[in-house]
């Protein structure tokens, strides 16, 4: 089994060509450019948050990392292969939650069964669709958007995946359901050893259960790594601005109240006890970079780079 999940290099994707955008244009999403230049590395076994605003291109990694999309230029590999290969070994649960809307409930999980022959877990599949108390006589097109949500995540449970995949899985839940199904994901993820990937725009939806991240905007990949190791790197500071020289560290924001400095950066030494300097939360670090897209990413290199350099 690889220890690496998911892996790019200057990845992007193109949408529009026919409208004959210049190839050069890749401001995040001018030029029809979704994602572009986006290389990173996720370890196996991790459960990781890809947030970012609206329109960013969360949506379109994702699909590029299931096969549902093709590269227009770099490479992904996902559990050591092509997505194509690897298509067996991962679920993903898309944003609109694709179904047969004339099926059953229960005839929905038999077509799952049936496509993943000597993988198909339908114990874990009958419980998640047990636990939303949903009719299995009940047709798909009947369903609120909540319900179609736990189906299709009973779908791509079922199938048994070394790599589950989930745009935005929360977005239709109730708090309730949402805490449940979060409790379910957790158990795969401890149970067998599954990497969990799922997409968001709001952090504090999934700061308590991952414990990796992929920050995107604009088009490209702003943070990832451990999300421990990333806070550990940042530093929240308040100085007088007279006494308050940032030139040595990577400032990611910062602003000046009156006569004080307060910032978000990367310290490249020891910064001084008077500066007051404190730990960031998760969603106070993504948002300072969010708000400020000149800010220097923070992307470890992959091995393929190490060995290169």
């Amino acid at each position: 089994m690889t220890d690496t999940a998911m892996a790019a290099t200057a990845l992007g994707k193109r949408f529009g060509r026919r409208w004959g955008f210049p190839r050069a244009s890749r401001a995040g999403t001018g030029g029809g450019w979704a994602l572009h230049d986006c290389t990173f590395r996720l370890p196996a076994g991790r459960v990781c948050a890809v947030v970012g605003p609206n329109g960013a291109g969360k949506s379109t990694l994702l699909a590029l990392t299931a096969g549902v999309l093709a590269p227009s230029e770099g490479t992904v590999t996902v559990l050591g292969t092509d997505p194509a290969s690897a298509r067996a070994r991962v679920g993903y649960v898309a944003q609109d939650k694709p179904l047969y809307p004339q099926l059953t409930v229960a005839e929905t999980l038999l077509v799952g069964a049936d496509l993943n022959p000597g993988r198909w877990d339908a114990e874990t599949a009958e419980r998640i669709v047990s636990a939303g108390a949903l009719d299995p006589k009940a047709r798909i097109r009947a369903l609120s958007g909540g319900q179609r949500t736990r189906v299709a995540l009973a779908l791509a449970l079922g199938k048994r995946p070394e790599l589950l995949l989930m745009d935005e899985p929360m977005a239709d839940l109730d708090p309730l359901a949402r805490h449940e199904l979060m409790g379910t994901l957790m158990a795969q993820a401890a149970q067998h050893g599954t990497t969990i990937v799922m997409s968001s725009h709001v952090v504090a939806e999934l700061e308590d259960s991952c414990d990796h991240l992929l920050l995107v905007g604009g088009g490209r990949i702003r943070l990832a790594g451990e999300i421990d190791e990333l806070l550990a790197a940042h530093a929240r500071v308040s100085a007088p601005s007279e006494s308050a020289d940032l030139t040595p560290h990577t400032v990611v924001e910062s602003r000046v109240t009156g006569r004080q400095t307060s910032a978000l950066l990367r310290p490249s030494g020891r910064l001084p006890d008077a500066w007051r300097p404190m730990p960031p939360s998760l969603e106070e670090l993504v948002l300072a970079y969010l708000r400020n897209p000149q800010a220097a990413p923070l992307v470890p290199a992959t091995p393929a780079e190490e060995t290169a350099a």
